[in-house]
């Protein structure tokens, strides 16, 4: 296995790809703050997502991220290994835990990492298989991209 760190003057190819290599992980921190710009950009304006009373009423430990935002920020590790947001083809995952925004300044972070599981000759396609954690539970389950690589 390789690492396929891609820098800003080089990007992964098809051809120097392989099945095995992985993509380092990276954190993306989660606060408040962006919880309340993904309701306004999203329109999902849910009490649980930015009031702590209510949310911990309906039995949550907090205020918790939307998961179409827990989604997007791990998509961000392939669209930012590849270059390129338009090269992913296909991404899907499925919601197994939620990321609970503790407090307006700490936030939460989401842990992901990276691996090339399968190449696709004919459609010069890798699939990325992701795993992402906060607090060292995995909050995504089957978290696959198909990214077409030049």
């Amino acid at each position: 296995m390789t690492d396929t760190t891609a820098t800003a003057t080089s990007r992964p190819t098809f051809d120097t790809v392989a099945v095995g290599d992985t993509i380092p992980e990276q954190s993306f921190r989660l606060t408040r703050l962006d919880l309340v710009k993904y309701a306004g950009a999203s329109g999902d304006f849910n009490i649980i997502h930015w009031n702590e009373r209510v949310a911990r009423s309906v039995g949550l430990p907090n205020v918790i991220a939307h998961g179409m935002l827990t989604m997007a920020t791990a998509g961000r590790l392939v669209t930012e290994w590849a270059g390129d947001p338009g090269a992913v083809a296909e991404y899907g995952v499925r919601f197994t835990n939620m990321v609970p925004v503790p407090d307006d300044d700490e936030g939460a972070t989401v842990v992901v990492s990276g691996v090339v599981a399968t190449k696709d000759d004919e459609a010069r396609t890798v699939r990325v298989d992701l795993t992402a954690t906060t607090g060292g539970a995995k909050v995504l389950g089957r978290a696959q991209a198909v990214v077409r690589l030049p």
